[in-house]
């Protein structure tokens, strides 16, 4: 076996970093709060949440669903195309463009929605949801940008960093879905 001088050998990222995984818990406890605030004003208003969660569309919100595990799924590939370049760029450009689909089809909900938002007979449900899905909404667009941004020369450490906090910011809204859209 012929050496290979360390030069040449980019070290494998394990996804280990600590800043990662302070970003990765920091935006957990954020939705966390927002989650447990919005469920406690649940228990104060729960006929206007529940006629509030009538006025949402399950269908679109499912297909956005879909829509972001099928983005998981190309993220996690862009993952392991770590030795096909072009692959991974290709799979990195994919989850941006799933992602930028989820936000356009977010947005058209929204248009959908707004006249209900204004109605008093939904208590605080409006402001809350906009406040959980925008902030949701504001990460996906910008992990959309940040992932076209890494495609273009991507270097394994920073995909795998990228690609983790897309992972969390679908999780959330994988428990964001059943809370604001079901029941």
């Amino acid at each position: 076996m012929a050496d290979v001088p360390a030069s040449h050998v980019e070290p494998v990222d394990e996804g280990g970093d600590l800043l990662l995984w302070i970003l990765v818990w920091s935006e957990l406890i954020t939705f966390g709060i927002l989650f447990a605030g919005f469920l406690v004003v649940s228990v104060f208003q729960p006929a206007e949440f529940a006629a509030a969660k009538l006025q949402l569309s399950t269908r679109i919100a499912g297909f956005n669903t879909i829509v972001l595990l099928a983005s998981s799924w190309t993220a996690a590939l862009a993952v392991h195309a770590v030795s096909n370049r072009r692959l991974q760029q290709a799979y990195l450009a994919a989850t941006a463009a799933l992602g930028f689909g989820f936000v356009a089809v977010k947005l058209a909900e929204y248009a959908a929605e707004l006249p209900s938002a204004s109605d008093p007979a939904f208590g605080s449900f409006f402001e809350l949801y906009f406040l959980i899905t925008g902030f949701h909404l504001a990460h996906v667009a910008f992990l959309g940008l940040i992932l076209l941004l890494i495609a273009w020369k991507p270097r394994q450490s920073n995909v795998v960093m990228a690609t983790t906090i897309w992972h969390v910011v679908d999780l959330i809204w994988l428990v964001m879905f059943p809370l604001l859209y079901l029941g």
